[in-house]
């Protein structure tokens, strides 16, 4: 998981490391000039404000584009938590105040397996090694204690130095170490899949940071080892981040079909390769045990390499190492198909982060009393471990919405096959314990395209596509109940305000690309994560924020998602951003994680769950909106969002993008009996702009004043009424209209 491409916003939110903080304000406004304050910020040319524009809603009867029910499709989040963070969070007063943000059901984020680490949900449990309480962990389902916390085991066998997740620990493949080795994940093999081990090959790529001339690599094979495998190099742009932007070529003495083991150097080619990326390409293996016994046969399935070294042989023929061997981030970078889970319980990190423990999120008060969405480990876990949690919480009565399976598997550079793969086993031994448990994925990082991977042999290249005609070639797509991704669709350094103007276009493409690689149209799809751009700055708190935010919910659930769930419930403290100080949010936090006060993201919660909609289990219905008033380029300057509520009332979430000037709109509604339809009495009027809000840039002292509330009034309904919408500002209309058809 981290970049397919800058322009595709392939990322993860938590792998951002852009912590110095800007020198400019982030899009403060600007009266003066009414742009953006950083460089790269767009000045939009403004309309004739003195003129009432007309918002025209589509309200004909079968021209609704969605429905939906709010405590089902408007959400909220909670992640890792910061180690001795937990009891201070989850305090009333702290829930209470996150609660007020009118978010209903919560999404329970995995997160370390972007620590590759395996997850310990119940730390009473049984180990497949008792004796030295090391090998495949699984949790009790058998509820005992209550469950406060949970922490994660990175993994010894670990093979990648970084991925979308982490940049902490290091590859076993280039650390120096003799006796450390990476080992792919046994579950891979013909014995869990069903499958021939070459319809799941496994791979280690080396990054050599520049190109070099290659014509030899050295092989420190531990057990199991390859006996059939391919040594390749890359031409073209990088594989990891743009797999399709060039192709692997095996080297001509790079096939090897009769594998041994031991160290071995292979002489790949006479003549010197210019090469930066190299892949070993493993598809048959010895099926020997490797250094944790015969006992147990996952030991003894899939590869396992010691160390990797390429470069030359040189004329006499000595060997000339090209790889910088450290137990570190420094170390020459490399890259895996897949992890053995194993580990022991020496490996338990609770500094890494507290996974709040389940028995704690579910009785806190922070889902509501609502089903939760809940994860599994399956990158880096076992499928009874899995089905035991999810049969855990079945025991203790806790109330599921839907399980996600694994997180984010693109940035942990995972094939859609051994993804799928994975997912079948989970899902069996869930459904064996559980039937009833929706599970569903694969759980994307925040994209804005299309995933690509390396073409299969079909010349195939859509992950989504290749995971979806896995699961139907299996006859196992009725295991799919939910697609999932998270939604960060903006770079964190290059962020403007005519970003406003992108993102409806961006969260409705998605959904299409999605459907075009073949999910079935019965499957919903949830944005399971979510904010405006994966590092947190100034942008995340001026009103920008809270302009994004509506803008985004609205053009989801207009476009046909099924659920979104906003980052991040409980507070955090501000944290240095590329422009300005900032966080992800609903309130700044001091250095307990107390709350300070609101950001502009916390009032457009409200304005979203507490106004637009009725809050409750409701239908809800969305319509089509356009807006007559542009600026020079044609962009339209106000959003319109519209939902029919289950009271009656019709309303309108309004964004005006115009930093500088109000803007009076008339809204006419298509569909009634006559005409057009409009607001036929009182109009229940909540506006959120800069006489609202305003943020003072101070670095890790910022502060918003004023820092609310919206403004509430009333105003009269019928054709000639008219509505201003202050310069940079979201405001809800809420009445009733006369004369539309039943």
């Amino acid at each position: 998981m981290f970049f397919d491409n800058a322009e595709s916003g392939r990322v993860s939110r938590r792998k951002f490391l852009a912590k110095a903080a800007g020198a400019a304000a982030a899009l403060t406004i600007n009266p003066q000039r009414g742009r953006a304050a950083p460089a790269c910020g767009d000045v939009l040319d403004s309309a004739d404000s003195s003129r009432v524009a007309t918002v025209r809603v589509d309200a004909r009867r079968g021209h609704a584009t969605n429905s939906f029910r709010p405590h089902e499709a408007l959400g909220s989040s909670i992640d890792i938590l910061t180690y001795g963070s937990v009891d201070k969070l989850y305090t009333e007063p702290v829930i209470k105040k996150c609660l007020s943000a009118g978010w209903g059901p919560i999404t329970y984020r995995q997160n370390t397996e972007l620590q590759i680490a395996a997850w310990h949900w119940n730390h009473n449990g049984t180990w497949s090694d008792p004796e030295h309480k090391s090998g495949y962990f699984t949790g009790d389902s058998k509820p005992t204690e209550f469950l406060r916390h949970s922490y994660g085991c990175p993994l010894p066998h670990r093979g990648h130095t970084r991925n979308g997740g982490t940049e902490h620990g290091y590859s076993r493949l280039t650390d120096g170490d003799p006796h450390t080795y990476w080992k792919s994940n046994p579950y891979l093999t013909r014995k869990f899949t069903g499958e021939d081990d070459a319809a799941h090959p496994q791979w280690v790529v080396i990054d050599l940071g520049a190109v070099e001339q290659v014509n030899s690599i050295r092989l420190a094979w531990a057990n199991p080892f390859a006996r059939s495998y391919e040594v390749q190099y890359w031409t073209g742009e990088d594989p990891m981040d743009k797999p399709t932007l060039g192709a692997w070529n095996t080297f001509p003495q790079g096939i090897i079909r009769d594998g041994q083991g031991g160290n071995i150097t292979l002489y790949l080619s006479k003549l010197p390769v210019p090469a930066r990326f190299l892949r070993v390409w493993m598809t048959e293996s010895s099926y020997t045990p490797d250094s944790h016994g015969p006992d147990d046969p996952r030991n003894s399935a899939g590869y396992a390499l010691h160390e990797v070294y390429v470069g030359n042989i040189a004329g006499n023929g000595e060997f000339v190492d090209l790889v910088r061997h450290s137990p570190d981030q420094d170390q020459t970078a490399t890259y895996c198909s897949s992890i053995d889970p194993w580990h022991s319980e020496s490996d338990l990190d609770v500094h890494a982060g507290d996974q709040t423990g389940f028995d704690l999120f579910f009785t806190s008060g922070v889902t509501r009393g609502l089903p939760a969405m809940v994860p599994v480990s399956m990158l880096y876990g076992t499928p009874e471990d899995a089905a035991e949690e999810i049969a855990y919480l079945k025991e203790r009565g806790y109330p599921v919405s839907y399980v996600e399976m694994g997180e984010e598997p693109d940035g942990q550079y995972c094939l859609p096959e051994d993804y799928a793969a994975l997912y079948l086993q989970f899902a069996t031994a869930i459904h064996r314990r559980v039937p009833e448990a929706k599970l569903g994925g694969p759980v994307f990082q925040g994209v804005n395209e299309d995933i690509k991977v390396w073409p299969d042999a079909q010349g195939r290249t859509s992950w989504m596509g290749r995971f979806i005609d896995y699961l139907k070639s299996h006859g196992r797509i009725s295991d799919l109940a939910f697609v999932s991704f998270e939604h960060y669709p903006l770079p964190p350094c290059g962020v403007t305000w005519s970003d406003l103007y992108r993102e409806p276009e961006l969260v409705s493409h998605i959904l299409q690309v999605w459907k075009d690689d073949g999910v079935p149209e019965r499957i919903p799809m949830f944005i399971t994560e979510s904010n405006l751009s994966w590092g947190a700055d100034q942008s995340f708190v001026d009103m920008f924020g809270a302009l994004w935010l509506a803008e985004y919910a609205g053009a989801f659930l207009t476009a046909g998602g099924n659920a979104l769930y906003h980052f991040h419930f409980f507070p955090r403290p501000l944290s240095g951003g590329c422009h300005g100080a900032g966080t992800f949010a609903m309130f700044t936090a001091d250095k307990d994680y107390q709350i300070k006060q609101e950001t502009s993201q916390y009032f457009a919660a409200q304005l979203i769950n507490l106004e637009w909609v009725k809050p409750g289990n409701e239908v809800h219905r969305t319509f089509a909106a356009t807006c007559d008033l542009r600026d020079a380029a044609g962009h339209p300057l106000v959003a319109a969002y519209v939902v029919e509520r289950p009271d009656g009332e019709w309303s309108l979430m309004l964004v005006n993008r115009d930093q500088v000037n109000p803007h009076a709109v008339n809204v006419a509604f298509e569909g009634a009996v006559g005409g057009d339809g409009y607001f036929s009495g009182p109009v229940t009027k909540v506006t959120f702009g800069s006489e609202q809000y305003k943020w003072h840039a101070a670095g890790p002292d910022s502060y918003p004043d004023p820092d609310g509330p919206p403004a509430r009034s009333k105003a009269a309904g019928g054709p000639k009424s008219s509505f201003t919408l202050p310069p940079a500002s979201l405001t809800v209309l809420r009445g009733n209209v006369s004369g539309l058809g039943a």
